[in-house]
């Protein structure tokens, strides 16, 4: 198995080069013939920045070590703390999962994060840092160093740089899969949450089995609940996940009958190693926010509201915890109205401040929106004005104050609220959809 990584990784390498050669052959002549044939000229406003890298210099590493940082849309607009989620092999990993997560928030599948890449420096780099010592190979050994780094120093730096909840995941791919494994055996771990996504069972003889079983036999003597694990494996020969499964099943199904342990196992058999890591991504994602959004369809089959709410109050003790989002509380907007208990949003707006109130200024912006669409601006305006204090310092609050102004034929109040929504959508730096939907 040694040569076979060896060599997949040194294809990999090889593969990229090959393929960056060829888009350079194809895109040049493009360009030469555009230059000669485009007659309108184009100007670059700006460039679409979505992530940013960081360096600093490591006490452990004795070298100066890499990290990307993703924030999430709304990050500069809130005083949110958020979970975050950490991706092992940052440079191949980062751009997509964190494309993945902006996407899957902003509509409302899981709640907004943040994501932090961990560098590597280069493939030899990247196999002694997620392996431990084995085969008294040198280029083995490095997890309890990477495990030791992220605890002491990448996470309390990220802590002391962004607004962070505590709540920290960890998630790999194939060797980082199986460093995801080996960091939640670990002793003081700094994750609570773990997402394997076709680790490399087979390293050191699969001795991940053994290992993993005395884990969980552990947790279930102690009778201490396990953080959640995400599983999964596409059609490849070779990896021990299958097999691994197999072998932890017994125990893992005891834990998960006296609610000590939330997990999942994943196939993707239409996949193989190289396609599997999005799919997986996409499941594994979900998998910590179940049923995070709740859709309008479902929303109508409950008769009251106060029952939506207890489902919204249970949905915090996920992993992430849980807020309305801008989606969210438009969609619960929608289902006042259509399951007539408009007339009850005086009581709903209270029981809403008692019980949800993380979510309060989100809701009434999403009430405010359905009411000025039934023409009834005096109501939203009167909601807005509840959450006045926080929705002030919302570009989403001060357009749905305008609008409602507007309605009323108060030409100047809807003119300056307005203005004011585009200062705090540019001071903020809101994505350009919130932007044009403000209607610059």
């Amino acid at each position: 198995m040694d040569c076979t990584l060896r060599l997949y990784l040194a294809l990999r390498h090889q593969i990229n080069r090959i393929a960056l050669i060829a888009c350079i052959f194809l895109i040049l002549p493009a360009q030469a013939e555009n230059s000669s044939t485009n007659t309108i000229p184009a100007h670059q406003i700006s460039s679409l920045v979505y992530g940013q890298i960081f360096t600093h210099n490591s006490n452990l590493y004795n070298a100066e070590r890499r990290y990307m940082v993703a924030l999430p849309e709304r990050h500069n607009a809130t005083q949110r703390h958020y979970s975050v989620l950490y991706i092992i092999d940052g440079d191949f990993q980062f751009r997509h999962v964190s494309a993945v997560v902006n996407n899957l928030a902003r509509v409302g599948k899981i709640p907004p994060m943040i994501v932090v890449g961990i560098a590597l420096q280069g493939q030899a780099d990247y196999i002694k840092s997620t392996t431990w010592a084995a085969e008294d190979n040198p280029e083995y050994g490095g997890a309890a160093l990477l495990q030791s780094y992220l605890s002491q120093e990448l996470i309390p730096l990220i802590n002391q740089q962004f607004r962070t909840s505590g709540n920290n995941a960890l998630a790999g791919y194939s060797l980082g899969g199986l460093f995801t494994l080996y960091s939640m055996m670990q002793q003081k771990t700094p994750f609570n949450a773990y997402l394997a996504m076709s680790p490399s069972i087979w390293f050191d003889n699969y001795s991940s089995n053994a290992l993993f079983t005395q884990y969980l036999k552990q947790k279930q003597q102690d009778k201490s609940k396990l953080p959640p694990l995400f599983l999964s494996v596409a059609n490849e020969q070779g990896m021990g996940v299958v097999e691994m499964v197999d072998v932890i099943n017994p125990i893992a199904s005891e834990l998960i009958a006296n609610q000590q342990w939330r997990w999942k196992f994943q196939q993707f058999p239409n996949e193989n190693h190289y396609t599997t890591a999005m799919p997986a991504l996409l499941d594994a994602l979900a998998f910590l926010s179940p049923q995070y959004f709740i859709d309008l369809d479902d929303l109508v089959n409950i008769p009251k509201y106060a029952d939506v709410f207890a489902l919204f109050a249970a949905k915090q003790q996920t992993w992430a915890g849980f807020q309305l989002e801008w989606l969210q509380a438009y969609t619960f907007a929608k289902y006042v109205f259509i399951s007539k208990q408009e007339g009850q949003i005086d009581q709903l707006l209270k029981d809403a401040k008692q019980q949800l109130p993380a979510s309060y200024t989100e809701l009434c912006i999403g009430l405010a929106k359905v009411f000025i669409y039934k023409q009834q601006a005096d109501k939203a305006q009167q909601i807005l004005l509840s959450a006045k204090k926080e929705g002030e310092l919302s570009a989403d609050w001060q357009q749905q104050m305008s609008l409602s102004y507007a309605a009323l034929g108060n030409k100047d109040a809807a003119q300056k609220t307005h203005q004011r929504a585009l200062f705090l959508a540019k001071s903020q730096g809101l994505e350009s959809w919130e932007w044009w939907e403000l209607a610059p």
